[in-house]
């Protein structure tokens, strides 16, 4: 790659509490270990072997101890406590059964329609047991995979947890998902199982998830759906789908826990980026269990009296990891919403935090972005002085977004927990601690035990200069292989000099902070520059009218490529040729003339996934006239047709 342009200049910092800083767990473990400061911290943990034998010692119980922290023999296949027996629910479950632990609540569970239930430690255990033996009473046993399509309900992890405990593999298709693409993962993942519902609620409707489901499975090796009854709504059952309930009546609320070698696999996630065969990344018991685990303790600081709420979806691997299986090995609460974000009101997130008092609030900018739009009277709503740490997930967050997540949700005393890391990661990787100074944009540096680098176009480190952002040492949660396709594995992600390819651009400043530009494949190419799609979107997003953005580059037989914007502006706020202007002269001005949008197009919205990130691969496609492909995994297909018609409107006017 050439060489990537640094346009944003953000050089505000701001600093954590004092009382955060002594109180928390870093410092706690810090000052077992005797390690004077944070900078020592980071020396001392890039030795592999003792960082992560010390750190394991806090966070998991082995059946048998390992032989090795890392066995890297095999490279890049690294194997992670070497030849220790472990099953991860031992951890998530079994080891609170019979200790306080097992009276707390371990979800409050709030449906869309305002239901409040708590879940706790022993009633998840006993839940999860019902289902395990049903499960083995079906034949599924060590090593079957079991295809699950669920909503956000307490069904879920229950259903990931009772086949990690006989052993089986879980593969977890986010429910908003079409058939088409539930049916690709059953293929590949090769499961006779699926686990789904009737239905669920969205923004007060019911999506019938059970004809999904049925067409999903057509053509499959499935021989048994069992299904949740949630939604009450009709379903067609056939010879082959069991209802959940009658499954579990009869079966004991005690299982055997499965003991699993700790690379043994725990589940398969499919991602499938932006084009090209979905990649089912594989993660394992041991290391997985420990890296998770690891980095909510330390980056979120969780304490036992917290509320935690990681507003994801757990058919990401953001739920995997933060909403399910960490959270619950370190014994907290935490809440699990099925609903929109912003329904029947913009400020339900808000009053859910008041009512529920969390503690720590884990969500995407895409959702801060849409709340900023709402307008801030709607955060003065409600009483949310319960936080103490705020967190941001999915995709790099413009400064902009970042103050105002700080000032009107964190009142200006909660640090910003800005996380990088990826599917393939399964833990955060770079972050900044509850002791850190932070920089609104930047995510920070890499964790103590992580190790990473931004490489120029030479393969040289590179610092205030765009590049690829690699990791140069392995961690424990990483995934091991792409199924099926170790080839695939090897060839994809890793360098001729054993370097972790992430596929992101970053820069490094000059005091180590990460700055995310974005998807090597999302980088413009304008004039010989190569530019960041995400600083210019931060750019226009920094305007007070513009809530959202998406850039892409129109080829230009001149200078290769020329930017173009989709703007969504605040509500109440109109679309001028003045406002049209303004905004082209206030990227000019906030990051450069070379910056400056070409052409910019106003539409009420843009095409996201369900996880809330902006496609703009669909809107290039749809700004080129070409065709957009699939599109069934969007939340909001709609907004393609706005973005194609407003291109069209365009060219007529301009002959």
């Amino acid at each position: 790659m050439t060489r990537v342009e640094v346009l944003l200049d953000e050089n505000r910092t701001f600093h954590p509490p004092k009382d955060l800083v002594e109180q928390s767990n870093v410092k706690q473990w810090m000052d077992a270990h005797n390690i004077p400061d944070i900078e020592t911290l980071y020396k001392r943990s890039q030795d592999i072997e003792w960082f992560w034998g010390e750190v394991q010692k806090d966070l998991v119980e082995w059946y048998s101890p390992y032989d090795k922290v890392l066995d890297d023999s095999k490279k890049p296949f690294y194997h992670w406590f070497t030849n220790a027996k472990y099953n991860i629910v031992h951890d998530a479950l079994d080891r609170h059964i019979g200790t306080r632990t097992e009276n707390k609540v371990a979800y409050i569970f709030e449906s869309e329609q305002g239901d409040v239930t708590n879940l706790t430690y022993l009633d998840l255990y006993h839940e999860v047991n019902k289902l395990a033996n049903g499960l083995k009473q079906l034949g599924v046993g060590k090593s079957d995979r079991v295809e699950i399509y669920m909503p956000m309900i307490p069904a879920l992890p229950i259903a990931m947890l009772a086949c990690a405990k006989i052993g089986a593999v879980h593969s977890v298709v986010f429910s908003g998902y079409s058939a088409h693409a539930l049916k690709d993962r059953i293929i590949d993942s090769g499961a006779k199982t699926l686990i789904t519902a009737d239905g669920f609620w969205r923004k007060g409707k019911v999506i019938n998830l059970k004809a999904q489901a049925d067409e999903g499975v057509e053509g499959t090796e499935v021989n048994n759906t069992i299904v949740y009854k949630w939604a009450e709504c009709d379903v067609q059952m056939g010879e082959h789908d069991l209802w959940w309930h009658e499954l579990t009546s009869d079966q004991p609320s005690e299982c055997a826990t499965e003991i699993m070698d700790s690379e043994d696999p725990l589940f398969i996630l499919y991602t499938s980026g932006t084009t090209g065969k979905p990649k089912g990344v594989l993660h394992v018991h041991g290391g997985y269990a420990v890296g998770i685990s690891f980095t909510l303790k330390w980056v979120f600081d969780l304490k036992p009296d917290d509320i935690w709420w990681c507003a994801a979806d757990i058919g990401w691997i953001t739920g995997h990891s933060y909403i399910v299986y960490a959270p619950l090995i370190l014994g907290v609460t935490s809440l699990l919403y099925e609903g929109a974000p912003a329904h029947p009101q913009p400020n339900r997130l808000w009053e859910m935090i008041e009512r529920h008092k969390v503690s720590v609030l884990y969500t995407s900018p895409t959702s801060i972005r849409m709340h900023m739009r709402f307008g801030d009277e709607w955060t003065r709503k409600n009483n949310m002085d319960s936080l103490r740490l705020l967190g941001s997930v999915g995709e790099p967050i413009n400064p902009e977004a970042w103050i105002w997540y700080y000032e009107n949700i964190g009142k200006g005393r909660c640090p910003v927990m800005d996380t990088w890391w990826q599917t393939e990661t399964g833990s955060f990787v770079i972050s900044p601690l509850p002791l850190s100074p932070t920089r609104p944009g930047s995510a920070g540096r890499p964790l103590p035990g992580f190790s990473a680098l931004v490489l120029d176009h030479d393969g040289n480190p590179a610092i205030n200069e765009g590049g690829s952002l690699m990791m140069n040492s392995p961690w424990p949660a990483m995934l091991r292989t792409l199924y099926h396709e170790s080839g695939r594995y090897e060839d994809h992600y890793w360098n001729k000099a054993g370097e972790f390819i992430t596929g992101d651009i970053a820069r490094i400043d000059s005091d180590g902070y990460f700055w995310i530009q974005g998807r090597g494949d999302d980088v413009l190419n304008v004039s010989g520059h190569r530019i960041g799609n995400s600083e210019v979107e931060s750019a226009l997003v920094s305007h007070p009218h513009v809530s959202e953005a998406a850039v892409v580059g129109r080829p230009d037989d001149i200078k290769g490529e020329s930017i173009t914007a989709f703007v969504v502006l605040k509500i109440g706020v109109d679309n001028s040729e003045e406002l049209l202007q303004e905004l082209r002269g206030h990227v000019a001005e906030e990051i450069g003339k070379i910056a400056r949008p070409d052409t910019i197009y106003f539409v009420n919205d843009l095409p996201k996934t369900r996880s809330g990130k902006i496609m703009r691969r669909v809107v290039r496609s749809a700004l080129i006239s070409k065709e957009v492909g699939d599109i069934s995994t969007l939340s909001n297909p709609e907004a393609v047709h706005e973005i194609e018609v407003a291109v069209q409107n365009n060219n007529k006017n301009h002959g």
